[in-house]
């Protein structure tokens, strides 16, 4: 989901050298990735006030003007970096949205969020389903992907989360662990009860 390490390092040490083209280079090729990871935290009600690409557009300009003091100090991964500013932005969003309206807009929250709905659920779900080959594949595809989706959204926020962190931005458990402040060990413990959950929550009664 997010691009080649060693291309981004590569940027990152131009930038520091004062390159002003490669800091539009670095924050272009993190476009993209950072649209999906905010689409996967709007749910339809407040999509339906922000645009993920508003959003973008706001943590990009942020990171534009924070990165020299990053360069100076990385304390992460440039994309953990990016996303801990987009993660401060959504919940910004969500205040203002749910300030202005009386109903929050929390409570127009669909079983989750519209971009979650997508290749990547299928390859979980694909993990708690048997797929066997039929003619009916793109029907059971979908049943696969409502199913799961309405599983994830009973999940608790903690496990939730893991769980977009995990499967649908790829983050390895050694980024999500420094995405989440905590051990590598800890932060395997809270996928791996997660998943449990999930399973649990998609068994057959």
């Amino acid at each position: 989901m997010w691009p080649d390490p060693p291309e981004t390092q590569e940027l990152l040490e131009q930038a520091r050298q004062g390159e002003p083209a490669a800091v539009d280079r670095l924050l272009a090729r993190h476009r993209e990735p950072l649209r999906r990871i905010i689409g996967l935290r709007l749910d339809r009600g407040l999509a339906a006030r922000v645009d993920a690409s508003d959003v973008v557009q706001e943590v990009m300009l942020e990171a534009s003007r924070r990165l020299k003091d990053y360069l100076r100090e990385p304390c992460m991964p440039f994309h953990l970096w990016l996303r801990h500013m987009a993660k401060d932005h959504i919940i910004d969003a969500q205040r203002r949205h749910q300030g202005a309206q009386r109903r929050a807009v929390h409570r127009e929250r669909p079983i989750v969020p519209a971009a979650v709905a997508d290749r990547s659920s299928f390859e979980l779900a694909a993990q708690f389903f048997d797929r066997e080959p039929t003619p009916a594949s793109a029907v059971i595809r979908r049943e696969l992907q409502c199913r799961l989706e309405a599983a994830i959204d009973r999940l608790d926020g903690d496990d939730r989360e893991i769980i977009l962190m995990r499967h649908y931005e790829q983050l390895s458990n050694q980024e999500a662990a420094a995405a989440l402040g905590l051990t590598a060990a800890a932060a395997s413990m809270r996928y791996l009860r997660a998943v449990r959950k999930l399973r649990a929550l998609l068994a057959p009664q």
